[in-house]
């Protein structure tokens, strides 16, 4: 082999590395991410959720303490995420806050929190369900936001305490399926089984007398959506 050609494909190989770097540089730029030390509005909002769902207990000063990274932790082990005390893309989603939403410039859509709570939901659930109870399940997550009785945040109505058996019983912390993700996605572009429902149950497993008394709308699978 030449000098030439050996200096030639050592080139080729300098300007390839060289790309990969900056490729590298880019995404780690473009990634959301808060860790100790950290301070602003969005480790303030970070910090209100945790405090809302009793992880946190400490002051909502948008400071990146200790003990706010203990509470991410504990919500990272409850959450089935990866446990580092830092506010990464997955545990912003898993809060429901975007980086568009905290006013970021990353990439991550402002709907990608929202599908993946409403996913996970979904899974724990209507796992085993038919396919439009599933996305039934999603819609009634989602009408309960516009309705006076509940919270108007789709993590404000999954959080909400005792609104569902999946956050007590350990299934919300288990593998999110595939189908839960495209029935949350056709929930968000509006599609509605439910009939416009607030409340789903199943009459095998139900322990509250009250919810017999809301109204049935429709049947699907094993679950009753009522008004």
């Amino acid at each position: 082999m030449s000098a030439e050609r050996k200096k030639l494909i050592l080139a080729i190989a300098v300007i390839f590395a060289a790309n990969i770097f900056i490729i590298a540089l880019v995404q780690y730029a473009s990634a959301d991410l808060y860790k100790r030390g950290s301070s602003g509005d969005t480790v303030r909002e970070i910090q209100t959720r945790l405090k809302n769902w009793g992880y946190y207990n400490g002051a909502v000063d948008g400071i990146y303490g200790s003990g706010t990274e203990e509470a991410v932790r504990l919500f990272q082990r409850k959450n089935g995420l990866s446990v580092d005390g830092q506010v990464g893309n997955q545990t912003l989603a898993a809060l429901g806050i975007t980086p568009s939403s905290s006013g970021s410039s990353g990439t991550q859509t402002a709907t990608d929190g929202d599908l993946y709570l409403l996913a996970r939901v979904i899974s724990a659930e209507a796992r085993g369900e038919p396919y439009n109870g599933q996305v039934a399940v999603g819609a009634v997550i989602l009408n309960r936001i516009k309705h006076p009785s509940f919270p108007n945040t789709l993590s404000g109505v999954i959080y909400q305490t005792d609104a569902f058996t999946c956050m007590v019983d350990g299934q919300f912390d288990q593998p999110i399926s595939e189908t839960s993700y495209r029935a949350a996605q056709d929930a968000l572009n509006g599609v509605d089984p439910s009939g416009g429902a607030i409340y789903y149950f199943n009459p095998d497993t139900a322990t509250s007398a009250w919810i017999w008394s809301r109204p049935l709308i429709v049947q699907i699978g094993k679950h009753r959506f009522c008004a």
